[in-house]
């Protein structure tokens, strides 16, 4: 039997904290699909631009108190959240794209749906014109042009629910990055579509890209859904 169509939920320019929270009562909804009485799994794609900047970290571990009040300083929030890898940078310019689905009802192992999220990104890059676009494997998971990461990639699997997902920088401004180590990845720099192809590129205009992207890479049906609310 195939799986219902996954829900899109657009919530535009919001603060990184409540994407956050949308996203909690977006797994919540999919855990109790699964109760009874039976019912389908109720899948969703949340899609956000970060209001303001923030810095999160991942399972590694925050920073230390020295470090942390030096990105305070810097003007930008900071955010503990339960995903893979360590401090990323999120701000305006930046598409959000957190997929809670049900991995048991996909028949998927975690790995592969890492996989297939970037690859969802790296044909997102290519369809507005970023041509030399790649994934990479561990400990470089995420989208390179070059030696630029143009797309973050840190997910959570509890109870084979998705969430997290990916952070692909469209116009953001780079100067963010140069506070932190990327990902905890020395040496490496950060870009975006708008430095790769010279022009203005907006999460408007990465929006469609991306979700043809989406369901061409999870053989899905996308659908536009309201908020989920308590």
């Amino acid at each position: 039997m195939p799986l219902p169509a996954v829900r899109a939920v657009s919530l535009g320019l919001r603060p990184y904290e409540e994407a956050l929270r949308v996203q909690r009562r977006c797994v919540d909804a999919a855990r109790a699909a699964r109760g009874p009485p039976p019912r389908p799994p109720t899948e969703s794609v949340l899609l956000s631009e970060p209001a303001r900047p923030v810095y999160a970290w991942g399972l590694r571990g925050a920073p230390a108190e020295r470090e942390a009040e030096r990105l305070r300083a810097a003007g930008a929030g900071l955010a503990a959240v339960r995903r893979g890898g360590s401090v990323t940078f999120h701000g305006p310019g930046q598409l959000l794209a957190f997929p809670v689905l049900d991995l048991r009802a996909r028949g998927m192992q975690l790995r592969g749906f890492v996989e297939r999220l970037q690859d969802v990104a790296v044909r997102t890059c290519r369809r507005v014109g970023v041509m030399n676009a790649n994934g990479r494997s561990p400990p470089y998971t995420g989208v390179w042009v070059g030696d630029g990461k143009v797309c973050a990639v840190g997910v959570h699997c509890g109870n084979h629910i998705t969430s997290h997902g990916l952070a692909l920088n469209c116009c953001t401004d780079l100067s963010w990055f140069e506070h932190i180590v990327p990902c905890g990845l020395e040496g490496t720099t950060a870009t975006s579509l708008s430095h790769e192809l010279g022009r203005h590129v907006t999460v408007e205009d990465v929006t469609e890209p991306f979700l043809e992207s989406f369901q061409e890479v999870f053989d899905c049906t996308v659908v536009f859904s309201e908020e989920p609310r308590d």
